[in-house]
């Protein structure tokens, strides 16, 4: 690595593990504007936007004035300003506690074999079926016969109300007339 920044002048930025340097953050009216992979940029999103780091690449930034961390996805390219490293989201920007400066120092570093953790919030039990029983198996399948022919009778219901009004409005617009005897015999004065 010394030999390649000795020959080109500046170090292979993949090389670097920790890369130092101002970050600056999207605006909240930027969400829904499109990025160059073609992702829609989204305030609340944990995003970035770099250089050099293909799109995906998590990357993880902290900003050693507070010591707070985030862990972002590169999704665009830029920044171009001189002397910035990285764009983020508004949300990482607000995770790093750096809204109210608007650009701040940061360390980026490469963090895709980073294994977030996980801790369910509290612990939930799950019941066991034993469905080789017939107990378990007769029991379940009265439910499932008597919601299908509750919906069998509602919708025979239904079918029969919408024919009794159809029915209704045909007697209602049928035309009456009194027809006499004599009409109805042929005789007419």
């Amino acid at each position: 690595m010394a030999l390649t920044t000795l020959l080109t002048g500046f170090a292979s930025l993949h090389a670097q593990y920790v890369q130092r340097g101002k970050a600056t953050y999207y605006s909240k009216r930027a969400t829904g504007a499109r990025t160059s992979s073609g992702e829609r940029v989204h305030h609340d999103s944990l995003t970035c936007a770099h250089r050099t780091y293909p799109f995906g690449t998590k990357l993880k930034v902290t900003n050693p004035a507070n010591g707070k961390s985030v862990i972002v996805k590169v999704t665009d390219r830029g920044p171009f300003a001189r002397g910035r490293i990285i764009d983020l989201s508004w949300k990482a920007a607000k995770e790093l506690g750096m809204l109210a400066q608007g650009v701040a120092m940061v360390e980026v570093v490469r963090a895709d074999k980073i294994v977030v953790p996980f801790k369910p919030s509290e612990e939930k039990h799950v019941i066991e079926f034993d469905f080789e029983s017939s107990n378990v198996a007769e029991m379940l399948r009265p439910t499932w016969q008597e919601m299908k022919e509750v919906n069998r009778r509602t919708s025979a219901g239904q079918q029969n109300r919408h024919q009794a009004k159809r029915n209704d409005s045909k007697e209602k617009h049928r035309p009456t007339s009194k027809v006499t005897k004599q009409q109805a015999s042929g005789k007419q004065k």
